[in-house]
């Protein structure tokens, strides 16, 4: 599938994968902070508050879906590293330079059928405005009409 994906779409595809580890990261750590209870882990740090026991996981549950949390990262940075190293080599610089080379001759040349264009639209409007004053101008009122 990867074959058939333009360098673009990899990128985005990319940017997804990269949004979504960050969203399992994220949750991740909001799980760890609000289903587990606070444990001392220094006798010069006292705990100062506990969490509502209803809150907290038990320790079996808390274990298995902090496992399940670290095969979730490890299996979606697999896949953001995958997509990274399937990315195209960066074009090299001379390469660079000779395209942009011929994308400024192209579009110098379609600047200047441009202001041709325009030109010539220019001239064409003149052409009408002096036919239509020839035609004002040239009318005159016949003398049997009234006025």
């Amino acid at each position: 599938m990867l074959q058939e994906l333009s360098h673009m779409d990899r990128i985005t595809q990319l940017q997804n994968e990269i949004e979504q580890l960050m969203t399992i990261m994220s949750s991740s750590i909001a799980y760890l902070c609000s289903r587990t209870n606070f444990q001392q882990v220094s006798d010069a740090i006292p705990i100062t508050k506990q969490r509502n026991p209803e809150k907290v996981d038990p320790p079996e549950v808390f274990e298995a879906n902090k496992a399940e949390l670290v095969s979730d990262l490890i299996t979606k940075a697999k896949q953001v590293e995958y997509l990274i190293q399937s990315l195209p080599v960066p074009e090299p610089e001379e390469e660079q330079a000779k395209r942009l080379q011929v994308l400024e001759i192209e579009m110098n040349q379609a600047n200047d059928e441009y202001i041709a264009a325009v030109q010539r639209a220019k001239d064409l409007h003149s052409q009408v405005s002096e036919v239509l004053k020839a035609m004002l101008s040239s009318t005159e009122t016949p003398p049997d009409a009234p006025g």
